[in-house]
C-alpha cells in the first residue's frame, strides 16, 4: 500500500495534511505504513495522475477525497470540514477514509 501527499510547490497546507495524515494513522495503528510526499511541477503531470489541488491524499494513487466534476490542476485545494473550510482534510475525516481504504471499521 503506497500513501501519498500529492502537492504543489511551496503548498502553505503541505505539512498541515501530512501532520493530520500521521495523526489519523497513528490513532489507527497504521503509524507503520510509508508516507511519501511528491511534488507535481506541471499542467500535464497533474492531469496524468488527476491531481485536482494542493494538497491531494492518495492510496495506491487513488484520491481520497475525490469530488466528481473537479478540474484537474496546478491550484490549491479546499476541504469542506465540520469546522469549515479548510486547506486539509481533518484528522476525523482523514480517519474514516483510512478506514475505509483499509477495509476496517474506524
Amino acid at each position: 500500500m503506497r500513501i501519498e501527499v500529492v502537492v504543489v510547490k511551496e503548498c502553505p497546507n503541505e505539512q498541515l495534511a501530512v501532520d493530520r495524515l500521521w495523526q489519523a494513522l497513528e490513532a489507527d495503528g497504521l503509524d507503520n505504513v510509508d508516507v511519501v510526499t511528491r511534488v507535481v511541477t506541471n499542467q500535464t503531470e497533474a492531469e496524468r495522475i488527476g491531481f485536482t489541488g494542493s494538497p491531494t491524499v492518495l492510496i495506491d494513487g487513488e484520491d481520497l477525497f475525490a469530488e466528481a466534476g473537479r478540474t484537474q490542476g496546478m491550484a490549491c485545494r479546499l476541504y469542506r470540514t465540520p469546522e469549515g473550510l479548510d486547506g486539509a482534510p481533518s484528522i476525523g475525516q482523514l480517519h474514516q477514509a483510512l478506514a475505509t481504504a483499509f477495509h476496517h471499521e474506524p
